[in-house]
């Protein structure tokens, strides 16, 4: 009899280098952190094509990737912090800096990337708006590798499945996790996210150089957080006091930004048509 379920097995580690004389602790290299870094690696293309369309000078975009890297990363590590676990990082606040050991949150990530292009479109005296509807393009992409990322290190799952395509997850290390499968919810949102990045980059390069403001991020907000919305009812929950929600911490936190999303489409759909070359 065959087993009705795929067993995963993979390492989260590509190669590690062991402790020496030269390299105290040693060096591990990580699919996460490979992935992580990938999307803000194919994201600059992206962006540097856009940019291009619409005649921005590249060190623009060189300033919106600083901004971008900063603020994502502290917005993702505060967020997980404050919103899953703040009794503990409150008490333990060196600990906040140790983002190799894992807990980033997309909610926070979300926020923080919000202030940085605020305060990148100050600077550069253009229309918030503007930044928003090109960022999220690749801010979707994004999503798609750092999903894949958690698949990889085994972790972020769903619920118990009978589902042909449930995973076992091995490398799990927790005694009372067990050998039942699970919902792959990482593949879940990553392809979802993958679909939402065509959606949104096929959109932008069909309104032949002119677009309403607001819709790209508009439909982003929307697409984005429904998917999460929907996709956590059947995760496991990250932390415990959200057993006992009806709705789960990411649920709560998804749902500001899907009216957000829905409100900017109803204000872009009444705006006039821009112009995308400078």
């Amino acid at each position: 009899m065959t087993l009705q379920y795929i067993v995963w097995n993979v390492q989260p580690e590509i190669f590690s280098i062991a402790d020496d004389v030269w390299l105290v602790g040693g060096l591990a290299v990580r699919w996460y952190g490979l992935l992580f870094a990938s999307s803000f690696i194919f994201g600059y293309i992206l962006m540097q094509k856009l940019f291009k369309n619409e005649g921005i000078p590249i060190k623009v975009l060189d300033e919106l990737s600083t901004y971008m890297i900063i603020f994502t990363v502290l917005g993702a590590r505060l967020g997980h912090c404050l919103f899953y676990e703040p009794a503990y990082y409150l008490a333990n606040p060196m600990e906040i800096l140790m983002v190799w050991e894992g807990g980033l949150a997309s909610h926070g990530a979300a926020v923080g990337i919000l202030i940085g292009l605020y305060v990148f479109s100050r600077k550069q005296k253009k229309p918030y708006i503007w930044i928003l509807d090109r960022i999220v393009i690749v801010v979707a992409l994004a999503g798609f590798f750092i999903r894949t990322g958690n698949l990889m290190n085994s972790e972020i799952f769903g619920d118990i499945t009978t589902l042909p395509w449930g995973f076992y997850f091995k490398n799990y290390y927790d005694p009372s996790y067990g050998t039942d499968p699970r919902h792959p919810t990482q593949i879940y949102e990553a392809l979802s996210y993958l679909a939402i990045f065509l959606f949104l980059f096929r959109y932008y390069w069909s309104r032949k150089g002119v677009m309403k403001p607001g819709m790209i991020f508009g439909y982003f907000l929307t697409f984005l957080w429904s998917v999460r919305f929907f996709i956590e009812f059947i995760k496991v929950p990250q932390v415990g006091f959200e057993e006992s929600m009806t709705l789960n911490m990411g649920q709560w936190l998804s749902i500001p930004f899907v009216i957000a999303g829905l409100l900017i489409l109803y204000w872009g759909s009444k705006q006039e048509p821009l112009k995308l070359k400078q």
